[in-house]
């Protein structure tokens, strides 16, 4: 399984260390790399402790140039064509590999793998995971894995909201090809990418056991554009373009409520 983990480093995380020990005890090893556009020598130093390669990409940070260089990055220098792009605030549980290897395995034409996931907060105590409950129930078609490289079946779990965990998802290159995210969103990119993807080739492999845990806390980006308000105008821009817009204004009044699982 020619597979990477590439860790998309931003500024100075204090979870950082976590996320990297949780990939280096996976069941089945992978390559592991920083990449980041944000060096410090605290992302140095952690980087040279575990003997993981650091790319550095100059320029300006922008989520759409820095999660391509991200992925880029693991194909050219570890060869993968199946690239993780591990959020540093989270924690990948042992078994993901082995499910990915399982999965990639059964379904070649996998173009998409992505797992169940447990909410925890900033000092990685388990919360209630309203959010993940919903999307839960987006993505329960995706449990028929035999069509699930039917268009209106990978789309069912992206119409009604994004039932789709980003950190959970690993990219197979050789069928989303290159550069995997072709939007310039600061928040629904992964949303918009898988859209795009549900229309294309390739099979959505869903496993619904929690592998990993993704962390809820103030400095998480998530948190940011609700604070913001930039995730609620580009959610709403994304829910016009699938259905009309009394509709798309309708869905997004119920989905804004899956917002306070974020303040919890």
């Amino acid at each position: 399984m020619k597979h990477t983990f590439s860790i998309c480093a931003y500024g100075d995380s204090p979870y950082l260390e976590d996320c990297i020990v949780s990939l280096e005890n996976q069941a089945i090893k992978s390559n592991i790399i920083i990449c980041t556009s944000t060096p410090s020598e605290y992302i140095s130093t952690i980087a040279v402790k575990h003997g993981i390669n650091l790319y550095i990409r100059d320029g300006e940070s922008s989520l759409k140039a820095d999660w391509n260089y991200a992925v880029e990055t693991a194909v050219n220098e570890t060869g993968a064509e199946l690239v993780t792009l591990a959020h540093q605030d989270d924690i990948y549980e042992r078994n993901y590999t082995r499910a990915l290897s399982k999965a990639v395995r059964i379904y070649p034409d996998m173009s998409v793998f992505f797992t169940r996931y447990r909410t925890i907060d900033k000092n990685g105590k388990l919360i209630n995971g309203k959010a993940e409950k919903v999307k839960r129930i987006l993505r329960c078609l995706l449990r028929m894995r035999r069509i699930a490289d039917k268009s209106i079946i990978k789309r069912s779990a992206l119409i009604l909201g994004n039932g789709i965990c980003c950190p959970s998802c690993t990219y197979n290159v050789n069928i989303t090809g290159l550069p995997v995210f072709r939007n310039s969103d600061h928040f629904v990119i992964d949303w918009e990418t898988l859209l795009r993807l549900s229309k294309e080739p390739g099979r959505f492999v869903c496993v619904e056991r929690e592998l990993m845990s993704y962390r809820v806390h103030d400095g998480a980006e998530t948190s940011k554009n609700i604070q913001n308000h930039n995730r609620e105008k580009e959610e709403y821009a994304v829910f016009k373009s699938i259905w009309p817009t009394p509709i798309a204004w309708l869905i997004m009044r119920f989905y804004k409520l899956s917002y306070s699982a974020y303040s919890e």
